[in-house]
């Protein structure tokens, strides 16, 4: 059952989307962009992020300056000579809530760097889009890179791949080599059509909003097609995907295979969307993937993977 201000939330659109479509598409955009709070909120969320805290105390924080603001980033030193991974997290998340997995891969060897995008953690802002997303990413590898490789969950996946497919001109591509995506949308276009159903905007408005984001990318919405991304650049790539994720679907996974050698699968049976990033069989197959030292290898092979 829709929630009541979901109910009012729905109600003023379908009054202003009457009126104005464009308009209705523009603050449908505004809404859609708006970050929650950054205070984890549940017993669950408070707990994990006091956790993250605490195995991030001895990570040195950086803030990255963009024109936007200051991107914060947390730096976990590792061995001399070791790989450097940049580790990215999803929508309403931040360093924190990643940082099981980035110590499983800093006691592998990797120097890692955690980054908090826009609205998120102590990076500036109160909105988050692809664009935002892929600047921040950027402007980190350009201050503290290069890195050997980018892990990213979620929509931060969907920010990284729109980084290393350049699309968006002004924001130069990733140099990373070695890509993983963990629960991570493939379609952009999929991500509106979920978003305008849960507040069923009218096929006027949804369009207004199909257009306006458009407008801001610089490209249609359905360019931002990240397997049509990893077809061209052909980067070794590490897709991780819970089958039961209820957030972002199997399929989006399922949209890589067949496209080339450089792409390889972990299905994180049972893990969902939120809890994948802690497991330490995802841990251990990234740490693989991304030819780490790490000694728990053989944690990978206790879920299914292909």
């Amino acid at each position: 059952m829709a929630s009541f201000a979901l109910k009012v939330t729905r109600l003023a659109f379908r009054i202003l989307g009457a009126l104005s479509p464009r308009l209705a598409g523009q603050a449908a955009f505004y809404l859609f962009c708006r970050t929650p709070s950054r205070k984890p909120r549940g017993e669950k969320p408070i707990a994990m992020f006091a956790k993250g805290r605490e195995l991030l105390r001895n990570a040195r924080l950086e803030m990255v300056h963009v024109d936007a603001g200051d991107v914060a980033t947390y730096r976990l030193a590792g061995t001399v000579g070791g790989k450097r991974v940049m580790l990215v997290h999803g929508w309403a998340s931040r360093a924190e809530y990643m940082a099981v997995l980035a110590t499983g891969l800093h006691r592998a060897g990797a120097e890692v760097v955690l980054v908090d995008l826009p609205g998120h953690g102590r990076t500036y802002g109160k909105t988050l889009n692809i664009r935002n997303a892929a600047e921040a990413l950027a402007a980190v590898e350009k201050a503290i890179g290069p890195f050997d490789a980018v892990v990213a969950h979620s929509f931060g996946g969907l920010a990284l791949m729109s980084a290393v497919g350049q699309m968006f001109p002004e924001v130069p591509s990733l140099a990373a080599q070695r890509l993983v995506l963990i629960g991570a949308p493939s379609q952009a276009v999929e991500i509106f059509q979920d978003f305008s159903g849960l507040l069923k905007l009218s096929p006027a408005t949804r369009q207004a909003l199909f257009d306006h984001v458009g407008k801001v990318a610089g490209r249609p919405l359905a360019e931002f097609d990240m397997a049509q991304i990893a077809r061209t650049e052909a980067r070794p790539m590490l897709i991780v995907h819970a089958p039961d994720d209820k957030e972002v679907g199997e399929h989006h996974a399922r949209s890589y295979e067949g496209i080339g050698n450089h792409i390889s699968f972990f299905w994180a049976d049972g893990l969902g969307h939120r809890r994948i990033v802690s497991a330490p069989d995802v841990s251990a197959a990234i740490a693989e993937f991304l030819q780490l030292s790490s000694s728990d290898r053989t944690l990978a092979h206790s879920a299914r993977a292909s």
